[in-house]
Formats: structure tokens, sequence, C-alpha cells
């Protein structure tokens, strides 16, 4: 199969929506945890979680595009400048890929879902306490895209993570500790580590070709 510009554009809403998310693999699965103001908490599944830089540690996300009222998510991270990010594994996959209902802002997806929540260190933001791998974000620039999505860039200034899921060189071993990856909207993927290969340099180049 072999689609153009005008062929996707002719696809089946519903079709469309499902290819072109599922095109770029399998995302990583977090749960976005917030906080308004007022003491609110939210909690909502990402899969556009990626790296921007390790010094300084930061991260980046994409947001749907926001129109008034705007989403507990965007509205808290904007009104505060917290948010945590967690890894979803698959003890609870289920009840957090829930979270992406919409609810009324006075309900909390950690109650609804009956996701248990966690605070750490007076960060501001509530944790998931099922996740192995938590991060503290301090919101700095919000981007907005071609498509009128967002990107939200943020600091790590606080992780917690279990010891036994990191070696001596500070690699996760997300197979281990049974974290998960969407394929699309919907669909979920157990992680299996395969192989760990060398920081790559011209002259340790293999011969393929053997």
């Amino acid at each position: 199969m072999i689609l153009k510009t005008e062929d996707i554009k002719n696809l089946d809403r519903i079709y469309r929506l499902n290819l072109i998310n599922s095109v770029s693999g399998i995302k990583p699965a977090n749960l976005i945890g917030t906080r308004s103001e007022s003491g609110q908490d939210n909690v909502a599944i990402f899969s556009s979680v990626v790296h921007l830089g390790s010094n300084p540690p930061q991260l980046g996300f994409v947001m749907r595009p926001q129109t008034e009222p705007y989403t507990d998510t965007y509205a808290n991270i904007m009104e505060t400048g917290f948010y945590t990010i967690n890894h979803v594994i698959d003890s609870f996959v289920k009840r957090a890929h829930y979270t992406s209902a919409k609810l009324k802002s006075e309900d909390s997806e950690f109650d609804v879902m009956s996701i248990q929540k966690q605070f750490i260190e007076n960060f501001f933001a509530p944790f998931v306490r099922s996740s192995p791998v938590k991060i503290g974000m301090k919101h700095l620039k919000s981007i907005s895209l071609p498509n009128d999505c967002i990107f939200i860039i943020g600091e790590i200034i606080l992780i917690d993570l279990l010891d036994a899921s990191i070696n001596n060189l500070g690699q996760l071993d997300l197979s281990a500790q049974k974290s998960v990856g969407v394929s699309g909207l919907n669909t979920y993927h157990r992680l299996h580590k395969m192989d760990t290969f060398p920081f790559v340099r011209e002259n340790e180049i293999p011969n393929f070709d053997d």
C-alpha cells in the first residue's frame, strides 16, 4: 500500500486517526499528574513524552490544541508551573488508559480510576504511587506547533525510582520493571529487552558485510 497526501486526506476520519497515530511506532506510556492552585488533583495518560537534553535535564510532551475552558492538565501546569511524569506498568495499564476520559474538573481521575497518589519531598504535584519511575517537573516554556498543538517543555527537578531498576551506568531496565508502551491511541505493549550496544565511534563500527 502506498498512500500520498491526497490519499491520506481522503481516508475515513477514524481510519486516518488510527493510522497516523500508529505509524511512528511504539511510544512511551506515562501518566502526567497535576494539582490546581485550589488543591484539585488530576492525572491523565500521554504517549508523547520525549527526551530533550540531560544537562540541564529536560523533557517535553505534546498537548492537543487548547480552547477555553482548558483541559485540567494544561490549566494546572500554567497555573502552578509543576507537574509529574509517571511510567505506566502492566499492573495498572487499564486504569491508566481510562484517565483519557473527559471528566468534570471537580472529579479526580485518581479517585474515579482508583489510582493511588503520592506526594514526595513536598513537591507540589501528585505522583502515581504504583509507578516505578516518578519524575517531578518544572514548566519552562510552551511552544505553539503548526497544527495548534502545544509543546510543553519542562526541567526535571526530582526523580524517584527503584534502586534495582538502574545499573551502575545509570541505565534503566524498562522490561524488568514492566513498563509499557503504546501503539496508536489504545493498544499497549510489554517491553522486552533485546540487547545493549556500546556508544558508537567511527573506528569501532563492525563490518556488517560479514
